[in-house]
């Protein structure tokens, strides 16, 4: 029930909140967060490293995705050009041409910045519906 002050002639009831409640729930609650705060032990985020492999590949065969979506296939000092559709046929026969390569070769994929990223996924996901295992991105740091 409101409080009721009285002038003279009339009842008035008196329109201001009592902050006093509220003031003092907020003081509570602030030695709770203070107390508690120091007891929360910093939790540890186990982040991947990234090492180097145990074995370098015998072979690198590199495949050059152009400005105009031409791709190149570059094994050893050879380079040839190449579509879509025979690419994984010709990575097969670059790693099948030593006995030992095709087991440890990696394919490196680096194209141009001006090429669609959707280009770059077909290129992998050709050389992945092939079964080629070790496939990779070429990155090169900006200056």
């Amino acid at each position: 029930m409101p409080s009721v002050a009285s002038r003279g002639r009339g009842r008035r009831t008196i329109n201001e909140i009592n902050m006093v409640p509220f003031i003092d729930v907020m003081l509570v609650l602030l030695i709770i967060f203070m107390v508690t705060a120091p007891l929360i032990t910093p939790s540890v985020i186990d982040l991947p490293s990234v090492g180097k492999a145990a074995k370098q590949p015998d072979q690198i065969i590199q495949i050059v995705v152009n400005k105009n979506e031409t791709l190149e296939l570059k094994v050893e000092d050879k380079t040839s050009s190449i579509n879509l559709k025979e690419l994984a046929a010709a990575v097969k026969q670059a790693q099948g041409a030593r006995d030992s390569a095709a087991t440890n070769s990696a394919v490196v994929i680096s194209a141009d910045r001006n090429v669609k990223y959707e280009t770059v996924v077909k290129v992998m996901d050709t050389l992945q519906r092939a079964g080629i295992q070790r496939v990779g991105l070429s990155v090169q740091l900006a200056n």
